[in-house]
């Protein structure tokens, strides 16, 4: 064993993080690996803090060689999350559907079943199928722009369907289904009021339409078809069994009348399918072999099978999986995001305190940390309760080793130095990977007003990789120059962000309870678009430049 290759590398890894390697860091790391050097301790302190100062006096180049060169040892031990399989896969013949209400945009709660079908029709090169189930023109009316939105999200988070369906545009295949199932017998049409056949439910009692002949049924849906009859004066029922133990299997609706036009197809039809028919009738013929579905849809696939033993065919393999429950955003559905935007309590679909996808997208999170996110939790039926805290780990993971560093302060106070006599630029570091950035090291800098509150008369700090500021006077605004020496401040909170005063621009960040305003470094603007870290404060995503720089808060 090379005991030196094991502390470059450990070096190497904490400086690509941090900016330079932390002593500490390192050893510990060390020795975590090889515990038979406690004993020669003193041995390889001397080691670490030859290869640290070795480190730093190397070309830029070679260190960005070495980072890369430990960048991919490190993921390859890193333990590669995946599903569980699936239930009599097989190989080339999966087939996964994801099939969403588009009365808005995907949510974090949409992104799992995005996700998990996606990756399951990967893993057994098989196929997916988007499918919208749109039939419902009123209490769930489908929004125009969200059918191109799911597509869109789909492509960002790494998935292409093989085939887009649109139930809206199918009804005629609905409609010759329901025929058959009415010239078998199989169903009905069912003129009880709403609180009159919950009677014969609750009972298990017929209602006396049950027996009508088909002929009858089938008079009385070409009669619903010629749009004869009114809302809710007639359903075409499936017959099931009205003694089942559950009676939300009773003789359930497969049809109903919603005079409304509907986004897609206007007023061709009127005659709807529930979501139970015309999913059951899609799901076989688009051959899905597996459906992933949460456990508080069990009652569907009961329903659902009734149809599937009529026409004699097999029902898909199924698997129920429990709720995830994010703590942030509580109980937000659609509809009622919907609503808080109209009341104009959220600036739109993308407003940074929504768990849509496109409000992540806009923050800069990465597809690839929602994926892990979500794989993660896998697919039990097991209720899930987890933090957004859990998704900015996986985030942080993939953004830290690229994000641009730059200084943002917070309700900025301009401050002048006094006896500095310096006439130049500083260098910055700019990234873990690498690189600096300039700042002019001028006397009349903006700290932020938190950091300006802590510190006393006499205190001494130092504004970050430039030189060390004493306080004189607070209260009359005198500061004077005490050193450039690393070593004379303390670490951590007394080491603070500045922007000097000819490079300061007006700064806005989109936050998730307040927005944040201040000062950043004019050398942001050259990352609009991209995620950045403003030191000491957060990751943003760099949104827009129009003499104001416009941020939107990632996450810590």
């Amino acid at each position: 064993m090379n005991i030196r290759e094991v502390v470059l590398k450990y070096v190497v890894i904490n400086a690509s993080k941090y900016g330079r390697a932390d002593f500490k860091a390192v050893m510990g790391k060390v020795m975590s690996e090889v515990p038979e050097l406690r004993s020669k301790a003193k041995e390889v302190v001397d080691i670490v803090q030859e290869v640290i100062k070795e480190f730093d006096s190397l070309p830029e180049e070679k260190k960005l060689e070495l980072f890369e060169q430990y960048k991919e040892e490190k993921k390859e031990r890193k333990k590669e999350i995946a599903l569980p399989p699936l239930q009599s896969a097989e190989k080339g013949r999966v087939v996964m559907r994801f099939a969403p209400n588009p009365n808005g945009p995907p949510t974090l709660g949409s992104a799992r079943g995005m996700i998990v079908n996606g990756e399951y029709a990967r893993m057994y090169d098989g196929r997916l199928i988007l499918r919208f189930d749109d039939t419902d023109p009123r209490t769930k009316r489908p929004m125009v722009e969200a059918y191109e939105w799911y597509l869109e999200d789909f492509e960002w988070l790494g998935y292409e369907p093989d085939e887009t369906l649109y139930a809206s545009k199918r009804i005629p295949i609905y409609y010759d289904y329901i025929k058959k199932l009415i010239e078998m017998e199989k169903a009905y049409a069912c003129f009880c009021s709403r609180e009159e056949f919950k009677k014969h439910r609750d009972s298990g009692t017929e209602c006396p339409h049950r027996g009508l002949p088909a002929e009858d049924t089938m008079d009385v849906w070409e009669k619903m078809l010629a749009g004869e009859y009114r809302e809710g004066e007639v359903v075409i029922r499936i017959k099931t069994d009205m003694q089942h133990k559950d009676p939300a299997i009773r003789d359930w609706v497969a049809f109903r009348i919603i005079y409304e036009e509907h986004p897609l197809t206007g007023d061709e039809y009127f005659v709807y399918p529930t979501l139970d028919f015309e999913s059951a009738i899609e799901d076989h013929l688009n051959g899905i072999t597996h459906i992933i579905r949460g456990k508080d849809l069990i009652d569907s696939e009961r329903r659902q099978k009734y149809i599937y033993r009529y026409f004699g065919w097999e029902y898909p393999m199924t698997k129920h999986w429990g709720r995830v429950k994010i703590h942030e955003f509580g109980k937000l559905s659609t509809s009622s995001i919907k609503k808080a935007i109209e009341e104009g309590k959220f600036t739109g679909w993308d407003d940074p305190k929504l768990p849509t996808l496109r409000a992540l997208k806009r923050r800069g999170f990465s597809p690839e940390a929602i994926k892990k996110f979500f794989i993660s939790l896998g697919v039990s039926e097991n209720d899930v309760s987890v933090s957004m805290k859990n998704l900015y780990a996986e985030n942080r993971k993939i953004i830290d080793e690229t994000a641009n560093r730059y200084f943002f302060v917070e309700n900025p106070v301009l401050i002048e130095i006094k006896g500095l006599e310096f006439d130049g630029e500083v260098d910055v570091p700019l990234s873990p990977k690498g690189g600096v950035r300039k700042l002019k090291g001028e006397s009349r800098v903006y700290i932020s007003s938190s950091d300006f509150n802590r510190f006393g008369d006499g205190e001494i700090f130092r504004l970050k990789d430039f030189c060390n500021v004493r306080v004189v006077s607070k209260e009359e605004l005198i500061f004077e120059f005490a050193d450039f020496e690393l070593k004379n401040v303390k670490k951590g909170k007394n080491i603070i962000q500045w922007v000097p005063e000819s490079q300061a621009v007006d700064c806005e960040v989109l936050g998730l309870e307040r927005n944040y305003t201040g000062k950043a470094e004019i050398n942001a603007v050259n990352d609009v678009g991209k995620v950045v870290q403003f030191e000491r404060f957060a990751f943003c995503r760099i949104e827009s430049f129009d003499g104001k720089l416009l941020a939107v808060f990632t996450h810590p």
